[in-house]
């Protein structure tokens, strides 16, 4: 389980709740004591909003990092950023993998990564900018657009001198896709998790969830879970969440019942 944990005033789901840094914090004392392993920090919002500079962004994120590693030496930190010079000061702080939700938009990310011995996600964004919503976006084939660019992504890291343990796809769903976009690649995770790359999705409470249900954010749990068994069957190893919980119970149970994970207890008929 990978948890958000946003020090954004403006994100799309909490609104800017844990923008605080000891709200923040005790956002992160939750979601690990709730298991996450990872706890995946971001400075600015994925979609439209005010400018944020590479130097705030630094500021909301990079000495909330060192924070974190101090308290919780074992845990995996995680910052969602596409900007090289924001990768590096969070990683001299104690960050162990940069989420590149921009998919390559800076192509020095992948450098500080190596440098820094730190994982890199390589996410698929259909050549948008960053902070940027589709318009009209079209694909002869989606989930091929996705693995030529996650693919891809992924030997650059290598190149780079990215160890491969280290390296994560993620098809990004909503990033430079429509409702239908998304519905046909978690439909076809599968395809990703066949090349043996880990694969990645961050489902929780997006758009494609709303606009399937016609539900606002904070009434997606149910859409989310869905979505989340059917990526958790095909075979996904990365879960970035809103509610970690009850994603973790989702995933158990879909694993159990695909035969890679054993009931916690099972006495019925036995005892």
């Amino acid at each position: 389980m990978m948890a958000i944990v946003n020090r954004t005033p403006d994100s799309f789901y909490d609104q800017g709740a844990t923008y605080a840094e000891d709200v923040a914090f005790e956002r992160v004392a939750q979601v690990v004591d709730e298991g996450a392993e990872i706890v995946d920090i971001g400075g600015v919002k994925a979609g439209y909003g005010p400018a944020v500079s590479a130097e705030e962004e630094i500021g909301r994120v990079a000495s909330f990092v060192a924070r974190v590693r101090a308290a919780y030496p074992d845990l995996v930190i995680s910052v969602d950023t596409w900007r090289s010079e924001v990768a590096r000061a969070v990683c001299a702080e104690g960050a162990d993998v940069l989420n590149d939700a921009w998919g390559g938009h800076d192509p020095a990310l992948l450098e500080v990564a190596a440098e820094f011995r730190a994982g890199v996600v390589c996410t698929h964004t259909g050549g948008l900018k960053p902070r940027t919503d589709p318009h009209r976006i079209e694909y002869d084939d989606v989930m091929a657009s996705v693995l030529e660019a996650t693919l891809g992504l992924a030997e650059r890291a290598l190149a780079a001198g990215v160890a491969r343990e280290s390296i994560v796809i993620d098809p990004a769903h909503d990033f430079a896709k429509n409702t239908f976009h998304s519905l046909e690649v978690t439909r076809r995770l599968g395809e990703m998790v066949a090349t043996g790359w880990p694969v990645l999705v961050s489902l929780s409470n997006k758009d494609f969830v709303g606009e399937t249900l016609d539900l606002p954010a904070k009434q997606r749990l149910t859409g989310t879970l869905a979505a989340t068994s059917v990526c958790a069957l095909a075979g996904a190893r990365i879960y970035r969440v809103h509610e970690v919980r009850e994603t973790r119970q989702t995933v158990d149970m879909v694993s159990t019942i695909a035969g890679r994970r054993l009931p916690q207890r099972a006495i019925r008929g036995l005892a």
